[in-house]
């Protein structure tokens, strides 16, 4: 069973034919939104507003337990995570789709862990994403026919503000790709519950001091425009497989 949960400019699944809306209530408060199941080109699946259905949730106050638990609680066992990201390298401008194999955390202050008292869990984290279900979506963009970086570093900042130049020239030197808010804890979270997790990550503007000029929503907007229909494209083919 595949869940999407989407993040900025995707608050809702075009294509998904509604069967419910399920609400569910986990030991960890409430998930972001509902939980929306559909069929999808004849396949079941589900779909969560990362940032609730009117974006009104920032980044750092994602309840990601909720969401992931409330999931796997569904009988998820695949997630397909899809981020707004800014990208570092030329060669991520906007529009690129990237499917991300690593992430670096510079997040704070968010729960990060279904460890608890006696209960305390030491999860694998080498490689971040499945990998098997990464090559599914790497798979399914070529049948798609939707142009993707396969690989890349995911530098998780914390938010909701962007990042300073400076900010982004250490995370250059640290190896990262692309920039964005919510690859973690989201990722570790899905490692923990055993989910399969992968991640679609469009680069919707260049980090900062990287563009020509100042960072404006009205630009990203107009690039989320474009670039999710791709990432639909992809998406509906991802299904499917």
């Amino acid at each position: 069973m595949i869940a999407i949960i989407g993040g900025t400019g995707l608050t809702a699944l075009e294509g998904l034919a509604l069967t419910e809306s399920v609400e569910v209530n986990t030991p960890y408060g409430r998930p972001s939104a509902a939980i929306e199941k559909g069929e999808l080109n004849q396949s079941l699946v589900y779909f969560l507003a990362r940032h609730g259905k009117q974006h009104s949730l920032t980044p750092h106050s994602v309840n990601y337990r909720a969401n992931i638990w409330a999931l796997q609680s569904l009988g998820v066992t695949h997630v397909i995570g899809v981020n707004a990201v800014g990208g570092i390298h030329s060669n991520m401008g906007p529009e690129v789709i990237v499917i991300p194999d690593q992430i670096i955390d510079y997040t704070w202050g968010r729960e990060s862990s279904f460890s608890s008292e006696g209960n305390v869990i030491h999860a694998d984290f080498t490689y971040p994403y499945s990998m098997s279900f990464r090559q599914t979506l790497i798979t399914a963009a070529k049948k798609a026919g939707v142009a993707v970086i396969e690989g890349g570093v995911y530098g998780a900042t914390q938010g909701p503000r962007l990042e300073t130049t400076a900010e982004i020239n250490r995370l250059e030197k640290d190896g990262c790709d692309i920039v964005g808010m919510t690859a973690m804890p989201e990722a570790i979270l899905a490692r923990e519950l055993k989910l399969k997790y992968a991640n679609i990550s469009l680069v919707v503007n260049m980090a900062a001091g990287r563009s020509e000029g100042l960072i404006t929503m009205e630009d990203i907007q107009q690039v989320l425009d474009v670039g999710m229909v791709n990432i639909r494209k992809l998406l509906a083919l991802a299904i499917v497989d």
